[in-house]
């Protein structure tokens, strides 16, 4: 009697076991939020090619309205964003230029997220998740659907800054909804020229995580993705910033980092309670941290600085450089004048990639900050390599680094600049490409495009 009850609860169990297993994203397979897992942007095993076109994309689909929110993935499931506003051309405009003043749309608009088959680009499903008129304007390079999706393989947080955090599952059913109130990220200094919320959400341990600095009444919290109950919310006092939460894990330790200007941050993941915290000297931060090599690499490029950080998991406290100080007791190195404004940096193999606003390419070796090489990224003919938004991502020796031309650089892996490959897309480029099973998967303005792989 016993063994059969007992063979009963083990036949009950072992689908739980067999869902449990599979929460894990399996690297090179799944690309679960922002940059993959933890925001690496690292894919290595099968080979994505290395040249490529639009036209020999192994599939394309086109896509309604403007989003920046890059591509996720999840076994065959690629899900991102969209915003499509009231008017026929919504506008976005790219490039290098310095207009701050923002775009009046006050037609009603549709949020969207949609899920396609990664393998030949097929709509698996779509669901509007809010429809009204923007409660906060956008910037010319901005759009109502920045924020990158998130997922654990079971559920799939979308968020849209104002029109609030939603989760639904894999299959589209929506689970829970939060409004988060009015999330304005506007530039500090003038009020009026509002850019639209831009952090991404993460999932991790059962939680999902927002960080939210904005004019009034900015914060990071933990819900739980279940039912979206608030685990914990800590305020901070800094300008908008537009970088998502990283969760760190190192030395026994798990934190949430954030990026800012005011106040870069190190957070306890179960109570949100400060740990330690850096002054940095880029007021509009953009770039997500990233972790390798035990440190935790931290960039901007707008305002007094440039900065990149390498910061030990273990710091406590004010860790603020000093003067003219680059490292400290919790600083392991640093570079004052080298960082990035828009691209989170990318760390591979023994060294750390920062991309510049500008198409500079700065290659560090991450352990030590002593800098490899420095190159301005160019075309064969020698032309502009324009802005740069997204982010690098790297598969088997080489990184891919695209520009808002609609150029993506193929960068060999490595302490020497060697250029592989220049591939034209035809279109804008700002959102940050995913890759899987070999497939680089790439959203232009209007369309996203599968390279490589089998079709």
């Amino acid at each position: 009697m016993h063994r059969t009850r007992f063979a009963a609860a083990l036949i009950v169990a072992l689908p739980l076991l067999t869902l449990s297993a599979r929460v894990a994203p399996r690297p090179g397979v799944d690309w679960p939020s922002f940059r993959g897992i933890d925001a690496s942007g690292v894919a290595d095993g099968p080979e994505t090619p290395t040249t490529f076109t639009p036209a020999s994309a192994a599939w394309k689909t086109p896509l309604a309205g403007l989003g920046l929110s890059s591509p996720i993935i999840w076994g065959n499931l690629l899900c991102l964003s969209t915003a499509i506003s009231g008017q026929k051309d919504a506008g976005l405009k790219v490039g290098l230029y310095g207009n701050i003043e923002s775009v009046p749309d006050d037609t009603a608009h549709e949020w969207k997220v949609a899920c396609f088959n990664k393998r030949d680009g097929t709509l698996a499903w779509e669901r509007t998740v809010h429809k009204g008129v923007p409660k906060v304007n956008r910037h010319p390079k901005s759009t109502h659907a920045n924020s990158t999706l998130a997922t654990d393989g079971t559920h799939l947080a979308a968020l849209f800054g104002s029109e609030g955090l939603h989760v639904y599952t894999l299959k589209g059913r929506l689970l829970w909804k939060k409004d988060l109130g009015v999330l304005d990220a506007a530039f500090f200094m003038v009020p009026g020229a509002q850019w639209e919320y831009g952090s991404s959400p993460i999932i991790h341990d059962g939680k999902v995580i927002v960080l939210a600095d904005v004019m009034k009444d900015s914060f990071l919290a933990a819900f739980d993705v279940k039912n979206g109950k608030e685990l914990w919310r800590t305020p901070r006092a800094d300008v908008p910033t537009w970088g998502s939460p990283a969760v760190i894990s190192a030395d026994g330790r798990q934190q949430v980092v954030v990026n800012g200007w005011k106040h870069v941050g190190g957070y306890d993941l179960k109570t949100g309670t400060e740990i330690w915290k850096l002054r940095a000297t880029g007021d509009i931060p953009v770039p997500t941290p990233v972790f390798g090599h035990g440190l935790i690499f931290l960039t901007s490029a707008h305002g007094p600085g440039s900065p990149v950080y390498a910061v030990k998991p273990t710091a406590t406290g004010d860790i603020t450089l000093e003067g003219s100080a680059t490292s400290n007791e919790h600083i392991a190195w640093s570079v004052p004048r080298d960082g990035a404004y828009l691209s989170t940096p990318l760390v591979y193999g023994e060294y750390l990639y920062v991309v510049r606003h500008g198409g500079v390419l700065n290659v560090y070796n991450a352990k030590t900050g002593e800098r490899a090489y420095q190159q301005r990224l160019a075309n064969q003919k020698q032309l502009a390599a324009g802005a740069f938004t997204a982010s690098p991502v790297a598969n088997n020796g080489r990184v891919y680094i695209p520009s808002e031309d609609g150029h993506i650089y193929v960068v060999k892996a490595g302490p020497a600049y060697e250029l592989l490959a220049i591939n034209e897309m035809d279109a804008p480029v700002l959102a940050t490409p995913a890759i899987s099973e070999g497939r680089l998967f790439v959203r232009t303005g209007d369309q996203i495009m599968a390279f490589g792989g089998s079709k």
